[in-house]
């Protein structure tokens, strides 16, 4: 239907009008904002011509994709991939509602599918039960359209080994070039500790969100490294420089949980191809839960509360490492503020919460002024930083649990996979897969960041390919060729 509109001559003739008067306009008027006319409308009719072609467009938009507030910064979008999402929940929706067996029997069958879907439902009924409906509607509009662009769509998308490599190119190069650009500005700033938010040029709202980006990919140079084994000098040579570059955007963004993050994809990712992996996070809860235990009763975790007057932000890293481990870091006291506040919170609403984005707007009765730091005013009204406690203050127990079994299934799942493929590109593939969800897992439990668009890309994407790939290991097992086993 759509290539029969095409050749419609009445169409061509509206499309140039349309195109020729945006560019006449921009001439007369001088407001950019009608050059962008031309490129919109072209990818536009793109999504209907061809929309897997549009869908590796959108990949390509999202790591150089910017934040742009407007309404006194009461109000938000990112430009230019959040107007896609839309488009592409839009078509979903349509799509699904005439066709609800467009999404394949196999996929609902799938356990990460089941516990994805049972989140989605969960944070509706939260949502239904908000004390800030506004603020939670919202919230469910945006895990809606990424929950579709980065979980649904990609079973269309990635179907051979090359949508893999081609997936993987296409977001490369604009990270990369974001790292670089990061870099040159960061360079001209000296590289200060102090100096870090300044350098993300727009491109990230803080250093947090651009350590979380690009420490998650990081793992995918990892496995390049092997699968480029025999491609060559140059390609090799290239590749090295690449991960490099990295490594400084890395060290530069000066975010602990990045560094820590990657070590704990290289445990599971050891720990896979051990089979010991269904162990890592059990061992994980059970210290967490070991050191509540330890904390909670007669309120020992009072015994830990910073001097206000010594807890600050420091202007050279090593002192803030000195800081983190003397207790005297003002971001890790914040935290620690946070999490006390969300605990006792909990307690007033623990089967639904208090809605999705409503823990800045009750949080500071619940917490203990003893805790208080510098940045306890929270002028950018950032919450938990940590996603369990997140799950749990605003859609109660139910999501935390829900988000904590989701991660184990998914390393276990992907040990499967890993050991069920012969296919040593697949086998690779997955171990890297299941390293980049870790980076995050770690970089989420002192954040909250899987609604954020650049990370939720890396995150649902991940787990998307893993549910694809257990269906491909079940069904197409390829035969073992001499050294071409990992490991």
């Amino acid at each position: 239907m759509v290539a029969s509109v095409l050749k419609n001559n009445w169409f061509n003739i509206a499309s140039f009008s349309l195109l020729f008067a945006s560019i006449l306009a921009f001439v007369f008027t001088g407001e950019y904002f009608l050059l962008l006319v031309p490129p919109v409308y072209l990818y536009l009719v793109l999504i209907g011509v061809n929309w897997q072609m549009a869908y590796w467009i959108f990949l390509f938009m999202i790591p150089v994709s910017v934040q742009i507030n407007f309404s006194g910064d009461t109000m938000a979008i990112t430009l230019p991939d959040e107007p896609v999402m839309w488009i592409f929940l839009l078509l979903f929706t349509l799509v699904f509602a005439r066709n609800p067996s467009a999404l394949p029997k196999w996929w609902w069958k799938d356990n990460l599918v089941f516990i994805v879907v049972l989140q989605f439902i969960w944070t509706i009924i939260a949502v239904v039960f908000s004390k800030m409906l506004f603020f939670s509607v919202k919230f469910l509009l945006v895990k809606s359209w990424l929950l579709v662009c980065f979980f649904v769509l990609p079973i269309w998308i990635f179907r051979e080994k090359k949508d893999y490599v081609r997936g993987f190119l296409v977001m490369l190069v604009p990270m990369l070039i974001t790292i670089i650009v990061i870099l040159i500005h960061h360079s001209m700033l000296g590289f200060k500790f102090d100096k870090v938010q300044k350098s993300m040029s727009g491109l990230y709202y803080n250093h947090v969100d651009y350590s979380t980006v690009i420490s998650m990919f990081f793992p995918l140079l990892i496995i390049a490294w092997p699968l480029t084994k025999g491609k060559g000098v140059l390609i090799r040579t290239l590749l090295l420089a690449i991960i490099l570059t990295f490594v400084a955007g890395i060290t530069f963004a000066y975010a602990r949980a990045a560094v820590v993050g990657i070590v704990f994809a290289l445990i599971v990712g050891l720990a896979m191809r051990a089979r010991l992996v269904n162990f890592v996070m059990p061992i994980f809860y059970g210290l967490i839960i070991a050191l509540i235990c330890y904390m909670v009763p007669n309120n020992k975790y009072i015994e830990f509360r910073p001097d206000y007057n010594k807890t600050y932000m420091h202007k050279n890293f090593t002192d803030h490492l000195i800081a983190t481990i003397k207790g005297k870091d003002m971001s890790s006291m914040e935290r620690l503020y946070r999490w006390v506040a969300a605990i006792r919170m909990s307690n007033d609403r623990p089967i639904t919460g208090y809605g999705p984005r409503t823990f800045y707007y009750y949080y500071k009765p619940y917490a203990v002024t003893s805790f208080q730091t510098y940045v306890s005013r929270n002028k950018e009204h950032s919450t938990t930083h940590n996603y369990f406690l997140y799950m749990l203050v605003e859609q109660g127990w139910p999501a935390m649990l829900l988000y904590a079994l989701l991660m184990m299934v998914i390393f276990a799942k992907a040990q499967k996979i890993y050991h069920r493929f012969k296919d040593r590109f697949y086998r690779i593939v997955t171990i890297g897969l299941a390293m980049v969800i870790a980076v995050g897992f770690i970089n989420n439990f002192f954040s909250e960041l899987i609604e954020n668009h650049k990370v939720a890309a890396l995150f649902y994407i991940p787990i998307a390919m893993l549910v694809m790939l257990d269906k491909k290991s079940r069904e197409t097992p390829e035969p073992l060729k001499g050294d071409q086993a990992l490991g």
